[in-house]
């Protein structure tokens, strides 16, 4: 067990009662249930990282081969994640590494439930983890009600009917805009014509 995990299983313990008040089995799930990893850095606790933390090492010039400390922080990009089960979009800063794990998981909720509480390194990660179960558990424990085959029918002829309505409007808007261009085009041939009248009007009286 990591220090971080060791620290958090005696905070856990000390707010239940103590170590000696309780059950063995109940230690050994409450230590299953920690994340199992080092220190996790600020900016991971407030987004979904998924493993990528800050690393440490040495920067080697190419001439001396002197070393200087440097580090390497994770790609960080701030995206917009759609929720089905809230049904709106969630803003979290979230690595490369973890859009491609959601993208492979099928999307950030499934992400969130197929990852385990002891592999969530994040508090961020282990709240949603927590809201979307808890929803999940609701939405089980509701009734489905069907409709009857006859109820069915009639919802489905009130679809098809709204459908035929909205195409025989956009028909009737389509021959309308049809003949305001014949209107428009016709009143400029007219005008057309008359120019040319009165210039020949013009050109028989200087003749004359």
């Amino acid at each position: 067990m990591s220090f971080r995990a060791r620290e958090m299983y005696k905070k856990v313990v000390r707010r239940v009662g103590g170590e000696g008040q309780l059950p063995a089995e109940l230690l050994e799930s409450v230590k299953n249930m920690l994340p199992n990893n080092k220190v996790v850095m600020g900016r991971a606790k407030r987004g979904i990282f998924a493993g990528r933390h800050i690393q440490f090492g040495n920067k080697v010039s190419e001439d001396g081969g002197n070393k200087s400390r440097r580090s390497w922080k994770p790609n960080v990009q701030e995206k917009r994640l759609f929720s089905y089960i809230h049904d709106r979009h969630i803003r979290v800063k979230v690595t490369t590494h973890a859009l491609r794990c959601i993208d492979k998981a099928g999307g950030i909720d499934e992400y969130l439930l197929k990852t385990p509480y002891n592999k969530m390194d994040t508090e961020m990660g282990i709240v949603w983890k927590a809201k979307i179960e808890k929803m999940y558990s609701e939405l089980a424990g509701m009734e489905v009600g069907f409709f009857p085959p006859e109820e069915e029918t009639k919802i489905e002829q009130g679809f098809e009917e709204a459908r035929s309505a909205n195409r025989e409007h956009r028909r009737e808007a389509r021959k309308a805009l049809a003949k305001q261009k014949q209107l428009k085009a016709g009143s400029g041939n007219d005008d057309q014509t008359t120019e040319v009248a009165d210039n020949k009007e013009d050109m028989s009286s200087v003749a004359a």
